[in-house]
């Protein structure tokens, strides 16, 4: 067993950005493992409709 990996995990999430308005995108979280315990999220990126991949940055977590 390792002490320290990174797993990536993509589920959909619904957001919101101001020049689209709500999309229904796949977001990827990488995140930092300690004996099975996340530590941390290292990056998280979303793929666009055409296959980009962004930042999540520009675009809110729509509740």
């Amino acid at each position: 067993m390792r002490l320290l990996y990174i797993k990536r995990k993509t589920k959909t999430e619904q957001r919101y950005s101001q020049k689209m308005g709500r999309l229904d995108t796949k977001v990827t979280y990488v995140k930092q493992y300690f004996l099975g315990l996340p530590i941390k999220t290292l990056h998280k990126y979303r793929e666009t409709y055409y296959g980009e991949v962004k930042d999540c940055e520009d675009c809110m977590l729509f509740i």
